[in-house]
């Protein structure tokens, strides 16, 4: 059974949220201010962090930001009433993993979270390769650890899912919506700009000169391709 942290100010949605959940077979904690959300994570074994970014005491993008700074990659699913482009693409380079936008379906809710459990058994999976290395550079997909030219950092999952996408088809071309399919699960969501945000990030950590990659190349008109 998996565990959901529910972090929700609204009673009413929480309920419901609690209700629908347990019905799919998840095991949910509930907290309603933000302020008592990092204690309550802390204590527990979570699956799946549903997150509200409007919230008293602690916003849900502080939160996600202080989670991810606290080393967990736990998978983080934004709720909130906030829709537009940039805030979906701020949430998403905090740490986030989705974005589902107030009043939305259950329906719709419960596949985004069967989609985020399926792309994560893809990125841990035991068949494939947990780390890549070339050049001198190496990314680790179990630990979300990356090597440089600049020394060590920390990818987010989605960073990590990216590269991973593009590293296992090295040398041919892929589009922004075979990325935005493979990573986030639709093609609509969240925006082609997200891709270009994610590749600019990779490049900062594994290339020499971000400005003339070598490695996560632009195709113009297309997409990207790793070359090694």
């Amino acid at each position: 059974m998996k565990t959901i942290l529910l972090v929700e100010d609204d009673r009413n949605l929480a309920d419901g949220l609690t209700m629908n959940l347990e019905a799919e077979g998840y095991q949910v904690v509930a907290v309603a201010d933000g302020s008592h959300v990092l204690e309550t994570f802390r204590d527990g074994m979570f699956d799946l962090v549903l997150m509200d970014i409007m919230l008293p005491g602690m916003d849900g993008l502080t939160l996600t930001r202080r989670i991810r700074q606290e080393g967990s990659t736990v998978p983080i699913l934004f709720i909130t009433a906030r829709g537009r482009t940039e805030e979906r693409i701020e949430g998403l380079l905090a740490g986030g993993d989705d974005y589902i936008t107030k009043p939305f379906d259950t329906a719709e809710l419960m596949a985004r979270i069967q989609g985020i459990f399926r792309r994560q058994a893809w990125l841990g999976s035991e068949e494939a390769a947990t780390s890549y290395e070339f050049d001198g550079r190496k990314i680790d997909f179990k630990t979300f650890r990356a090597e440089g030219p600049g020394g060590e950092f920390e990818l987010t999952r989605k960073e990590c899912m990216v590269a991973k996408y593009l590293i296992e088809r090295a040398g041919e071309v892929v589009s922004r919506d075979q990325l935005l399919d493979a990573v986030w699960g639709y093609h609509i969501y969240p925006t082609n700009r997200t891709i270009d945000n994610f590749i600019l990030k990779l490049r900062k950590i594994f290339e020499d000169d971000p400005k003339e990659p070598k490695y996560f190349k632009t195709i113009r008109g297309v997409g990207y391709s790793f070359q090694q």
